[in-house]
């Protein structure tokens, strides 16, 4: 083992190397990830800064290669071993773990986010002896590396939370959902998929519940319709599972020596009620997933107009600003100063609302081709702004990504979903009090 580690150090530092002393498009290209990821997040520190540099040496690309692949083709004298161990690199992932368990030589860790385990060594000597004031329970930010089929390393620096309590830890696993999104359930791919196909069951009930993919209501209304539609959600999914809601549940209860007490506390977990514990309990059945609350944000339950949109991919977002700037396109008047202004106004208010993303804009430029491309001409300066050939130009540079994030509309892993439901009620027992009635806040919340 101390071999492979040994090689591994030495290799790592020769790839790195390599990139940074990169010239013409390999510079270019590090240039560009860094500003891109820097621009994203706030790096308090100098690790954090070298973990972007670390994750180019995976995420990036040079052309159509990765980092690692230009390596590679620029050194014909590498080993079977030394190659193989290069391209299993390619898996490497950033992590919010918990150190479950310290060696003399490395430490288990858990990935928070998956439930994941790993044994993991230290790149080198240095660090391990740096992380000799670590201790069972701390979490650690930081990329790890496949060593062997088992082992892992140490891809780079960690940066320790040191030990959170739960509300902390809900914290910084909303943090790290925000500044490492790609990386979220990237070591669980069937956590992954599940979580998108939860986005488009939830797209599906909210077409069938409003009638459309689209709908504006004062906040008020808005705010009852959605829990309505929770409920309608969370009654389809019993019958989907196949439970039977006549049958009788204190005789399984009782053959599988589940308490009431038992039972409330799993409900609270759940962010549901008893009865529907019964149910689910009915069949002995665990949800991998749990679905995040629907409800409106507090800050728009009195807004006179809200409109909400959804989409099997990008989700569900509320916005103020749309309805305005569609009531403006509709009647748009190429030769109205006025009208322009209007336009103008509340196209700007929409650039400036983070919720409006490029999926949002290409729905306007679907329905109001011209009408938003004259009033884009103004706004980006571009006298000969062509929304067909611009658009996504300008998205990027408003920072408007292209493709998108896993949604808030997304389930998440039971194990997160109880960790947010503690928080909650640590941060605020009240809501303890009558917990059998009414959900609170659960998944990522923003």
């Amino acid at each position: 083992m101390q071999d492979i580690r040994t090689r591994a150090a030495t290799l790592k530092q020769e790839l790195l190397d390599f990139v940074l002393d990169a010239e013409d498009d390999g510079a270019i290209a590090l240039e560009q990830f860094s500003a891109a990821q820097l621009v994203k997040q706030n790096y308090p520190d100098m690790n954090r800064q070298t973990f972007v540099v670390d994750r180019f040496l995976v995420e990036g690309r040079v052309g159509d290669d990765s980092p690692i692949d230009c390596f590679i083709q620029a050194h014909a004298d590498l080993s079977a071993d030394d190659r193989t161990l290069l391209t299993g690199w390619k898996r490497a992932f950033m992590g919010l773990f918990a150190i479950t368990q310290l060696f003399d030589d490395h430490v288990e860790l858990r990935n928070w986010t998956t439930d994941k385990s790993y044994t993991v060594y230290p790149l080198d000597d240095p660090q391990w002896a740096a992380m000799a004031r670590l201790k069972e329970n701390d979490i650690l930010l930081t990329q790890i590396a496949p060593l062997t089929d088992q082992d892992w390393m140490m891809f780079g620096p960690w940066v320790s939370l040191g030990r959170l309590g739960k509300p902390k830890l809900a914290v910084a696993i909303g943090n790290f959902k925000n500044n490492y999104r790609a990386y979220l359930y990237s070591d669980a791919p069937e956590l992954l998929e599940e979580a998108w196909r939860s986005v488009e069951r939830y797209h599906a009930d909210f077409v069938e519940f409003f009638g459309s993919d689209e709908v504006t209501l004062s906040g008020k209304e808005l705010g009852q319709k959605l829990g309505e539609l929770q409920q309608q959600t969370a009654q389809r999914s019993l019958k989907a599972a196949g439970i039977d809601e006549n049958q009788s549940f204190d005789d399984i209860a009782a053959a599988a020596g589940v308490t009431d007490e038992e039972l409330d506390e799993a409900a609270s977990a759940l962010g549901t009620d008893q009865k529907t514990m019964r149910r689910l309990m009915e069949r002995s059945t665990k949800p991998q997933m749990a679905s995040p609350e629907i409800a409106l944000p507090p800050h728009l339950k009195h807004e006179p107009q809200v409109t909400a949109l959804s989409h099997p991919r990008w989700g569900q977002v509320f916005l103020t600003s749309y309805p305005k700037l569609t009531t403006v396109l509709e009647a748009f008047q190429p030769d109205d100063a006025d009208m322009i202004s209007s336009a103008e106004s509340a196209l700007r208010r929409c650039m400036e609302d983070g919720d409006m993303n490029a999926y949002l804009w290409h729905r306007l430029a679907e329905t109001y081709p011209k009408p938003l491309e004259q009033i884009l001409r103004r706004v980006s300066g571009n006298s000969t702004f062509q929304i067909a050939q611009d658009l996504d130009t300008w998205l990027t540079e408003q920072n408007k990504p292209l493709t998108p994030d896993l949604p808030e509309t997304a389930s998440v892993p039971l194990h997160l979903h109880t960790l947010f439901q503690d928080a909650v009620l640590e941060v605020n027992p009240s809501s303890s009090k009558g917990k059998t009635k009414k959900k609170t806040g659960t998944g990522f919340q923003r």
